[in-house]
Parts: structure tokens; sequence; C-alpha cells
């Protein structure tokens, strides 16, 4: 008779509370980005965009890791790797704490997610309402650079004029 040693969900609960503290400090650097957009703090804004992006460096690496776990869970399982998802694992777990442990760090990484994507899309209106504001200003001056190199001409040509109908 073969024993089966069946690994516990711990491993990928820990990653996904790991998750979990990552996002958040993501959430953090993308609310601090809509103040130094608002603020115009542009020097500010580049450190954090290198804060961002070491964070989701990490999260990427913990996202491998949670994976590689969910991966070995349903190796061990006899269970087929397409099928390997956190959903399906909800549903194969017999465990009820568990099954109550892995839904609400899932839920709560869900939720987390959820509110950054809001936020950067925050971020990318508040972007976008810039560079309308730019391009508004840059508009408003190119009418009266032209003007003023029109009425300089305009001159120019005037003098000559005067110049040449006096000689005649």
């Amino acid at each position: 008779m073969k024993e089966y040693v069946i690994l516990s969900i711990q491993p990928i609960v820990n990653l996904l509370e790991k998750l979990i503290q990552e996002h958040e400090e993501l959430l953090k650097l993308s609310k601090q980005k809509t103040d130094e957009i608002k603020e115009g703090q542009t020097d500010k804004l580049q450190a954090t965009l290198i804060k961002e992006r070491k964070v989701i460096q990490s999260i990427e690496r913990t996202e491998e890791k949670r994976m590689e776990e969910v991966n070995k869970w349903f190796t061990d399982q006899g269970l087929p790797l397409e099928n390997a998802t956190i959903t399906e694992m909800l549903n194969k777990l017999s465990n009820e704490n568990e099954k109550k442990s892995l839904e609400k760090v899932t839920v709560n990484l869900t939720e987390l997610i959820v509110k950054i994507k809001q936020q950067e899309q925050l971020n990318e209106a508040l972007l976008k309402q810039s560079m309308q504001f730019v391009q508004l200003s840059l508009d408003m001056l190119h009418p009266s650079i032209e003007n003023m190199n029109y009425n300089q001409k305009q001159s120019q040509v005037t003098t000559e004029r005067s110049v040449f109908d006096s000689k005649a």
C-alpha cells in the first residue's frame, strides 16, 4: 500500500500574505504618486517610480514562488496542472480551516489589487489632464509667437516701401 504525504497549503497562504504586504506597499506608492502628480513634483515622482519598480519586481518573484507551491500541491494531489488555480484548490480542499484561511487571503489580495487598479486609473487621468493643460498652454503661446514674427516682417516691408516710394 502506497502512503501519500499530503502537503499543507500553509506555504501557499504564507506567500499570499506576503503578496498582500507587497501590494499594500504598491498601493501606498500609487497614492503617493497621486499627490506628487497633483503637486507637480516631478523629481519626487521619478523617485517614487523607481521604488514602485522594485516593489513590482518583488511581487513578480513572490508570485513565481506561489505558482511553484500551487503546482507542487496539485502534483501531490494527483491533479492536472492545467487546472492549477486557487479557485480549483478551494474546490478540492476538504479541511475547512485551510479552506477558510486560503479563501480569506485570496479575497484580501483580490480586493487590494482592485484598489491599486482604481488608484492607477486616477493617476492616469491626472496625467492626461496635465498633458492636456500643457498642450493647451503651448497652443496658446504658439499663435502669439507667429503674430510676433508676422508683425516684424510686416513692419520691415513697410519700412522698405517707404524708402522706395520716397526715391521714386
